[in-house]
């Protein structure tokens, strides 16, 4: 089967930080875990270069409006490539193609009568670029996301009409439990179509903001940004234009911070059933991450996390596993360089303390060979039939939100079993026993052999981590699939002890 996993676009106004960096990680983890249960995935992520966000920052700086989206888009792919994901199509929405299909739509949906032309007057948050109401507005008459009073604008726009539509999306939201994960947020969109919709602005005068997809229809226009950039999640897979879309399609899913839930599962949906299209099979929704304490990160605070300076710190993997096995379901999460590193000294405890010591182990007292299996007893292959049925189980679902913790916390209690077992049976004392050489031979060989079911099983969270164990173990060129069958390590392979997982950090 084929899958497609989408992750928002991302504005170039800023630069990329904690939270597009775990969505991203994310949806490289869900392919990988995809991948190894037998799918096949592509997976896309890249940036929004249009709006008036983004035209204030290229005004601000000293480079063409060419350039700068390239330095910026740059910004965002070198992280994701440093921080080891695997996409397939990197969206950028001032490419041709992209704004081909943008059109394209505009005109089918203008000639169905779908949009009008009106004078409105309204609030426009800059940082959200939306109309908003005075009841979206907090107590002090700001925006809650950007903490700044939106500007009252009067001009005439084009509009799609989203009130018709509305029953159709409640009911289709009820018919359909599964489609918004977790339930809380599809609870929040149900409340948001409790009131009538109003009308969808979907241009922006060029007189204020030139840098856009300029409307079909009317030269004087360009698109709005939302409309211009949710189309992103189909212009990468050529509709209109491929034969193979529908199949496609049909098993999308799309991963969401909670402050893009409107236009992902109001606007989009509507725009989508508009054009014959039903909407994203799934649409995974995430909380923010906070500072340590609950504290909102922010630079004048000194809280917040560079992804760059973590990866140059602790290295990926470790920022990889964190992100995915501490983000909360439906809430917010903390980070900061103290919790990072604390679960970095997890990590080097339970699998990189674990690996270093079985590895000496074997070198010195096995002449750096795995050893015979012949002498293992019930307990042995107990432990490790219980990893295998564990990590069995988590890859025989389909990949969620809440399949990405299960799979981190299978992987700690994994690795705590097989710390305990090996504190147990005392190999260190066994070995210098001749007559318990078969039963030192059996606990290494089955210490070793949980080590390569932990190490398969950490592909999808932390891949460059699972390529140093199973290298250490003699497999040169492993396999990546979610088969936990135990006893597959060859008796006499060859280890290497190398360097460690997790290094000592100051």
């Amino acid at each position: 089967m084929e899958k497609y996993i989408t992750t928002p676009i991302y504005y170039l106004n800023g630069l990329p930080h904690i939270g597009h960096a775990y969505t991203t990680i994310l949806g490289d983890v869900m392919k990988k875990f995809e991948q190894m249960r037998g799918n096949s995935v592509y997976y896309s992520t890249g940036t929004d270069e249009h709006g008036q966000k983004n035209q204030h920052s290229i005004e601000e700086s000293s480079l063409s409006a060419e350039d700068f989206l390239k330095e910026r888009s740059d910004n965002f792919k070198n992280l994701f490539v440093d921080l080891g994901i695997d996409f397939d199509y990197f969206v950028r929405t001032s490419k041709p193609e992209h704004k081909k299909i943008v059109r394209e739509i505009l005109q089918d949906i203008y000639d169905r009568g779908l949009i009008v032309k009106k004078s409105y007057e309204g609030l426009y948050c800059e940082g959200c670029e939306q109309f908003k109401k005075k009841s979206d507005l907090d107590e002090n008459g700001c925006c809650p996301d950007h903490k700044v009073a939106p500007k009252a604008i009067s001009e005439e726009n084009y509009f799609f009409k989203l009130e018709p539509y509305r029953q159709w999306l409640i009911d289709y939201i009820k018919s359909h439990p599964d489609w918004i994960e977790p339930q809380n947020y599809a609870n929040e969109v149900l409340g948001m179509l409790k009131s009538p919709l109003d009308d969808l602005c979907i241009s922006r005068p060029k007189s204020r903001v030139w840098l856009g997809v300029e409307l079909p229809f009317d030269s004087d226009y360009v698109t709005y940004i939302w409309f211009d950039a949710l189309v992103n999640y189909i212009s990468t897979l050529n509709f209109g234009h491929n034969p193979d879309f529908n199949k496609i399609w049909e098993n999308s899913h799309h991963l969401i911070g909670k402050d893009i839930l409107k236009p992902h599962c109001i606007y989009w949906p509507i725009m989508l059933h508009a054009l014959g299209i039903n909407p994203v099979k799934h649409c995974f929704v995430h909380g923010y991450w906070i500072g340590e304490g609950g504290v909102k990160m922010s630079k004048s605070l000194g809280n917040a996390v560079d992804p760059v300076e973590v990866i140059n710190m602790l290295g990926v993997d470790a920022l990889r596993f964190y992100l995915i096995n501490n983000m909360t379901l439906s809430g917010d999460s903390q980070v900061s360089i103290d919790l990072l590193k604390q679960g970095y000294r997890m990590l080097a405890n339970n699998i990189g303390n674990l690996q270093m010591r079985v590895l000496k182990m074997t070198q010195k007292s096995l002449e750096g060979k795995v050893p015979s299996p012949l002498a293992m007893n019930d307990g042995d292959k107990k432990l490790l039939n219980d990893i295998s049925a564990m990590f069995s189980r988590v890859y025989s679902r389909d990949m969620d939100l809440e399949t990405t913790g299960e799979l981190a916390a299978s992987i700690i209690k994994a690795g705590d079993m097989t710390n305990a077992y090996f504190a147990a049976n005392e190999p260190w004392v066994l070995a210098k026993n001749p007559d318990q050489r078969g039963r030192f031979e059996a606990v290494v060989y089955t210490t070793l052999e949980a080590l390569r079911l932990i190490g398969l099983a950490m592909y999808p969270l932390t891949p460059a981590t699972t390529a140093k164990i199973l290298q250490s173990l003699g497999i040169e060129s492993p396999v990546f699939k979610a088969d936990f069958t135990i006893m597959k390590l060859k008796e006499g392979t060859l280890i290497k002890v190398g360097d460690p997982l997790f290094p000592f950090v100051e």
